[in-house]
């Protein structure tokens, strides 16, 4: 690309110089012949004058007199009739330029110049055009360069920026070159990279989010699979079972909501639901975890509450507050339910150390952990919440209680606000 502009930029120069440059020469070698020749008839003229006043006044004529009155630098002859011709100077040989003049007695003067001084100057000028004309190219091969090198470099940026896009690295450079069309280009790359980052970002959340959310109900279907397999009481096999199909349609909810939230986050399927049954299947379904574990987890508070929102989201939610109380807590997991104005509360607590304080604020964080573990399950957790309208809070750092508030379903605020007493 370098090299085509600098050649159409010099053959444009080129094409300029060999038509104004030709005729320039041609105007000036016609201006030198006329002023050449307006000049020895203008030295003929002179020396005619010259011999006519001083015939008139009965004065000799001579070449020296001549020579010297009129300043004739040319060769000259004088003619006056009746007299010997007179010849001023040396004549030139070849071509000559000549002028003539012819007085009122008779006399004539013939000037001559050799075209040769003619020939010189013309030669002369014509060099000194050729000069300026070099200087026209050398200047415009070097603009030449010099434009088609900032026009080269930045596709040459923009070739690089989008051979990174291609590799896999979508970084914006958010760089600049002062021509708007190559500025309009570099806006898009950029755009595109900000959007493929996006998208990268989205799926690596997407894959984060489906590894940890699909691992907790895998586990409870493969413990539950296992009571099935020692379990010899033909109604204990159908319980376990039946848990076990319970858990295999969370699952099936749990990736349809992934794939819903990765396509559109706002997307819900709120409706009103009986808080006392998402309590209750989490509970059943920890329960062995944490008798494995030695632990126990329990329910309290109010009961028959009803509120707004997902089931299953909410059910991905406890799952994961009492999964890292078990990974990370200790003691007795308590599930309390309570009403705060309009809004159902659940809260998990347990008696272990607690939430370090450099953490509290951070907790909900992605990626921040205070043991080894992902630092994705209260995020995702948090993200769900705030995707049913809901909202994930710490209350309390030690001991432990974290909070998920849910907006009341209308009936049941109604219902409280009627049954409370009149003071």
């Amino acid at each position: 690309m370098r090299r085509r502009l600098i050649t159409s930029t010099l053959a444009v120069v080129l094409v300029v110089i060999a038509v104004f440059g030709v005729s320039l020469v041609l105007v000036e070698t016609r201006t030198i012949t006329s002023s050449a020749q307006e000049s020895v008839d203008a030295e003929a003229l002179r020396i005619v004058s010259i011999v006519d006043s001083r015939l008139i006044g009965g004065e000799p004529v001579n070449p020296d007199i001549l020579a010297e009155q009129s300043g004739a630098k040319r060769y000259a002859l004088v003619t006056i009739p009746g007299r010997p011709p007179i010849e001023i100077g040396t004549r030139p040989s070849g071509s000559v330029i000549r002028g003539y003049a012819e007085g009122e007695r008779g006399e004539t003067a013939v000037v001559e110049e050799s075209r040769s001084a003619v020939t010189s100057e013309v030669g002369s000028t014509a060099l000194i055009i050729g000069a300026v004309a070099g200087l026209a190219v050398i200047a415009a091969v070097l603009l030449a360069v010099r434009q088609a090198n900032r026009l080269a470099s930045p596709l040459t940026d923009l070739a690089e920026t989008a051979e990174r896009l291609g590799s896999g690295d979508p970084r914006p450079r958010h760089k600049r070159y002062g021509v708007p069309e190559l500025d309009r280009v570099a806006d898009v790359l950029d755009a595109s990279a900000e959007r493929i980052a996006r998208m990268l970002t989205a799926e690596r959340r997407l894959a984060a989010d489906a590894s940890h959310q699909l691992r907790t109900p895998l586990t409870a279907l493969s413990m539950r699979l296992e009571e099935v397999a020692l379990a010899d009481d033909l109604d204990t096999v159908k319980e376990e079972a039946t848990i076990a199909l319970t858990q295999v349609e969370r699952l099936t909810d749990v990736v349809e909501r992934l794939l819903t939230n990765s396509r559109d986050p706002r997307s819900g399927s709120a409706v009103a639901f009986d808080i006392d049954e998402v309590v209750k299947q989490q509970i059943e379904e920890w329960r062995p975890a944490y008798r494995s574990a030695g632990r126990a987890i329990v329910r309290s508070g109010k009961q028959g509450m009803r509120a707004i929102g997902t089931p299953g989201a909410v059910a991905q939610v406890l799952a994961a507050l009492i999964e890292n109380s078990l990974m990370h807590g200790g003691g007795t997991v308590a599930l309390r339910t309570r009403v705060i104005g309009n809004q159902s509360v659940i809260e998990v607590t347990d008696e272990g150390p607690g939430v370090p304080a450099d953490l509290g604020a951070r907790i909900f964080e992605r990626a921040v952990s205070g043991r080894s573990s992902t630092g994705i399950g209260l995020a995702v957790a948090r993200d769900l919440a705030e995707a049913d309208g809901g909202r994930l809070e710490l209350l309390q750092q030690q001991p432990p209680v974290f909070a998920l508030f849910l907006s009341r379903e209308a009936r049941s605020v109604t219902r409280d606000a009627e049954e409370r007493p009149v003071r």
